[in-house]
């Protein structure tokens, strides 16, 4: 399955967005409302849950500073990541991609898509007003 959001403009420049997102604990201010719990474990995993939802540990898994972030399940139980394209535009301005790919039956496909769909959503909003 693969999810990709419409790309956010950004009011700050490629590296002060890389900069910010590769800062885990900021991924709390890009939450959605709906947010039961947020942890940072190190700087490289954080967990969050949503009100009915499972907790989910992402950690780090690649990073290309300044275009590119890559975040993944700690669990091998759902495998999928979550990336940040950034694309500097001008010196104080940058577009971002969010992107999710993840390998899941068609059950659960099914299930997850609109979910998933509607946080990334709100995660590149969010993002935009930061």
């Amino acid at each position: 399955m693969f999810i990709e959001t419409p790309k956010t403009v950004v009011a700050k420049s490629a590296e002060n967005t890389f900069d910010f997102l590769n800062d885990l604990s900021n991924f709390e201010q890009l939450m959605p409302e709906n947010i039961d719990k947020f942890e940072v474990l190190n700087e490289n995993r954080f967990l969050f849950s949503l009100k009915g939802m499972p907790e989910i540990v992402l950690e780090k898994k690649e990073q290309f500073p300044y275009s590119k972030l890559v975040l993944g399940a700690a669990s091998d139980k759902l495998p999928f990541t979550l990336t940040a394209d950034i694309t500097g535009l001008q010196e104080n301005k940058c577009e971002v991609a969010l992107l999710f790919s993840g390998e899941f039956n068609a059950m659960m496909a099914m299930m997850i898509k609109s979910p998933i769909t509607n946080f990334m959503n709100t995660l590149s909003n969010n993002l935009g007003k930061i």
